[in-house]
């Protein structure tokens, strides 16, 4: 096993697995191929129905690929196979993307290639790093987040985009890919990420200069703030950098980050609020940023010492276990499981509400734990 937990802990994740595995293959049947995002009074709307390629629309695949993974069984695969047939359109529409590649054609052609090997899906892997290298720009060096009106932007989730270009380097033996990636990941490095361990979401560049402006809030609280999902992404996204790379200011990066993730957790009892620096009141949870949080603490905790380990897997054990005793909803007659995710502090419309990555990472996190997962990242 990977992650060496007390009995236990072991004996909770398998029965949480039970559920899930009661509950998604309800979804499944039930959803089918679609692509969801905040369920509308307990069930899931198609998101691509508005935008085919809105940056969570691959994650029920990932959730399917995962289950596929776990269980063998044909029904996820075949589901998730449709899902993925669905956005070639988007790449042939192409105006619509921008950095969230990753987010969309690692969890639905890349993960079907590397579970079947299926040639088609990866082609669509590739076409979808090729657009995402295209998004590079060399006056700044980072990877342009965002499409018309909002020039120069780079923000802290592309880290988690990052993977694709690594995966397709590999694919085309292309160091180009690579360092394309390798050079946003050490802008965030310079940009992004604080000494503290505490990170912006997003940073302002100069278009023609490359030369750095500002730091504007984002979806935390303010400019300045510990957006939580960005702080999960810069732990996961670090140590994902550094697993393809081998760069140990990743590591190190990764670790500062998570130390501070943990501490402030800590602090409230695990229960993730959205911004670590905001008012005290009102209290807003994004229990988002906790499962994502578990899944880059369980990945960091496979590259450090014998010692060390115990601090990332005991925090990721105790955030997980927050969410399950009080943020899960288990009737398989409802579509989501975990509740009270937040897309951002300042907008009630998607605040404390259940959204789909919550459920991936929520799922990724428990498979870790079990050693029943494959790396989709």
């Amino acid at each position: 096993m990977r992650y060496t937990i007390s009995e236990t802990d072991r004996q909770w994740a398998a029965r949480v697995w039970d559920k899930l595995e009661v509950k998604l293959k309800a979804e499944c049947r039930r959803v089918g191929p679609i692509m969801p995002y905040i369920p509308v009074n307990g069930t899931y709307e198609d998101m691509a129905e508005k935008n085919l390629v809105w940056w969570t629309n691959g994650f029920w695949a990932g959730i399917l690929w995962q289950m596929y993974h776990a269980t063998k069984e044909d029904l996820y695969k075949e589901t998730a196979e449709q899902i993925g047939a669905k956005l070639d359109q988007g790449l042939a529409d192409y105006t619509g993307l921008d950095h969230d590649l990753g987010f969309l054609w690692l969890h639905t052609a890349v993960a079907d290639y590397r579970l079947t090997g299926n040639q088609q899906s990866r082609i669509r892997g590739l076409h979808a790093a090729g657009i995402l290298a295209g998004r590079f720009q060399p006056a700044g060096e980072y990877i342009r987040a965002w499409n018309e009106g909002q020039e120069g932007v780079a923000i802290v989730d592309c880290l988690m985009n990052l993977p694709l270009l690594y995966w397709a380097a590999d694919q085309r033996n292309d160091s180009g890919l690579k360092q394309i990636a390798v050079k946003h990941a050490d802008m965030a490095l310079q940009y992004v990420l604080r000494p503290d361990g505490s990170c912006n979401h997003l940073v302002q560049f100069d278009t023609e200069t490359g030369e750095y402006l500002d730091n504007p809030g984002g979806q935390g609280y303010e400019s300045g703030s510990s957006w939580t999902r960005g702080q999960s992404w810069a732990v996961y996204g670090m140590a994902l950098s550094y697993r393809y790379t081998l760069k140990q200011e990743y590591l190190d990066a990764a670790k500062r980050s998570a130390h501070y993730f943990i501490a402030n957790a800590a602090v409230n009892d695990y229960e993730v609020p959205i911004d670590f620096r905001s008012p005290e009141e009102p209290v807003y949870v994004d229990t988002t940023a906790a499962v994502c949080a578990a899944c880059g603490l369980l990945e960091l905790s496979e590259f450090v010492g014998e010692y060390e380990k115990g601090l990332y897997i005991k925090a990721a054990v105790r955030l997980l276990r927050k969410i399950d005793e009080k943020f899960c909803d288990w009737n398989p007659g409802t579509d989501s499981i975990v509740s009270h995710g937040s897309g951002r502090y300042h907008r009630e419309s998607d605040r404390e509400v259940p959204i789909i990555y919550g459920d991936y990472f929520f799922l990724e996190a428990i498979l870790r734990l079990l050693d029943r997962d494959f790396l989709i990242w």
